[in-house]
């Protein structure tokens, strides 16, 4: 009899962890690498948000909180939303969790029973499928091609729903294709949802204020309100605010939902740090300029990296409207075999050989339910950008 849990059966290690980790360890024994595969910002906090836990700390504010939140943190959650997204929440109907993650996690643990069906648009985040599967669901893939922009349409929506249906997690803007919904976009969807009542959605918002030209951000139960009594509205602080390692990620939900939510968190991991939930009240009720100027920055990434892409051999890479990726298609360079004799049969061989050959760091699409494609984040620097991206070109221009 193992030792280990079946559990683990279910799942597998993050690929995007999993190449990180992989250049790191290239890097480590002197090898010239540029990873282009964790999807974090570059740049620093913000000097306000530091301050205010340097503040937190000084005052003492270093004990035990709330299990899932200080009263302070929740009543900022409250006012953004209704400031930014025209949605009116109490703070219990708020959860706060250790980042984005834990409280997508406890949703699904406190809903999903054995049989219950999730339905999960590809590209998607690697591990929506993953803690479904933990949580003890069944994850329904519903494939967005290339051809609707990576997004999922209503007809696909609709044949994806059964009677098992619990959930719908939609992501927009997404990770890992950038693509985001317009409002009569997501209206279709939302329109299908109003045919099953006994569907819920969960919305991954954490790329609201990344958002490009003169696209318009908008979140589920702010297009269709009738849907806000079976809609989890799930944000956080890591994107926007340069904030992943304090680890705040914030939901506004039906009161019984964020009770049971609560449950969990009380029985896991309790309350998040007690300084970072104060430097994410300082991030929500601060100033914001520095927000725009980000995405101005990333809007020029963006341009330079789907540039660079698509004048590379056999790269196609459409223009997302949000995030800090893009998914290209590598569908002109399978079948071919790369400079150092490596064949390229799919996209996971085109990756590998990337990094080996040309010491780039990209993710592969069957990660994340769609190939033949790659992510790149290009969070990063405009000049490891060209790199990376010159690298790209010559090592298709070598591909025979």
């Amino acid at each position: 009899m193992s030792f280990l849990s079946a559990t683990l059966d279910r799942v597998k290690p993050s690929p995007t962890i999993a190449m990180n980790t992989k250049a790191g360890e290239m890097k480590a024994a002197g090898h010239d690498v540029i990873s282009l595969s964790a999807g974090e910002p570059d740049f620093d906090t913000p000097q306000n948000i530091k301050d205010a836990a340097v503040a937190a700390i000084a005052a003492g504010k270093t004990k035990y909180t709330a299990p899932d939140g200080i009263i302070e943190l929740k009543q900022a959650v409250c006012d953004k939303f209704k400031r930014e997204n025209g949605l009116d929440y109490q703070p219990g109907q708020v959860s706060i969790g250790t980042g984005g993650k834990q409280i997508l996690y406890n949703a699904l643990m406190a809903t999903l029973n054995e049989g219950d069906e999730v339905v999960i648009p590809a590209p998607y985040w690697v591990s929506y499928p993953d803690m479904v599967l933990l949580a003890g669901g069944t994850p329904v893939i519903a494939e967005a091609s290339l051809q609707t922009g990576f997004k999922l349409t209503a007809e696909q929506l609709e044949a994806a729903i059964t009677p098992k249906t619990k959930w719908l997690i939609f992501n927009s803007p997404s990770n890992p294709t950038g693509a985001g919904y317009t409002w009569d976009e997501l209206k279709s969807l939302t329109d299908v949802l109003l045919r099953h009542p006994h569907v819920w959605v969960m919305t991954d918002d954490m790329y609201e204020h990344l958002v490009f030209d003169d696209f318009e951000f908008c979140t589920p139960a702010q297009v269709e309100p009738a849907l806000y009594d079976r809609t989890l509205t799930v944000n956080g602080v890591s994107k926007a605010y340069a904030m992943t390692g304090w680890r705040i990620g914030y939901a506004a939900g039906p009161q019984h939902l964020i009770a049971a939510m609560r449950k969990i968190q009380s029985q896991s991991t309790s309350n998040p740090c007690s300084i970072s939930q104060w430097a994410a009240v300082e991030a929500l009720n601060g100033p914001q300029g520095y927000i725009e100027d980000n995405k101005a920055l990333f809007q020029r990434r963006r341009d330079l990296v789907v540039g660079m892409l698509n004048a590379a051999e056999g790269i196609s890479c459409p223009t997302p409207e949000g995030a800090f990726y893009v998914y290209p298609s590598i569908a002109g360079c399978v079948g071919k075999t790369s400079p150092g004799g490596a064949a390229i049969k799919d996209d996971e061989s085109f990756a590998t050989a990337l990094l080996e050959e040309a010491g780039v760091a990209v993710v592969f699409g069957a990660a994340f339910g769609l190939s033949p494609n790659f992510r790149i984040s290009y969070a990063t620097s405009d000049q490891e950008l060209t790199d990376a991206c010159t690298r790209i070109q010559e090592f298709c221009a070598g591909l025979s």
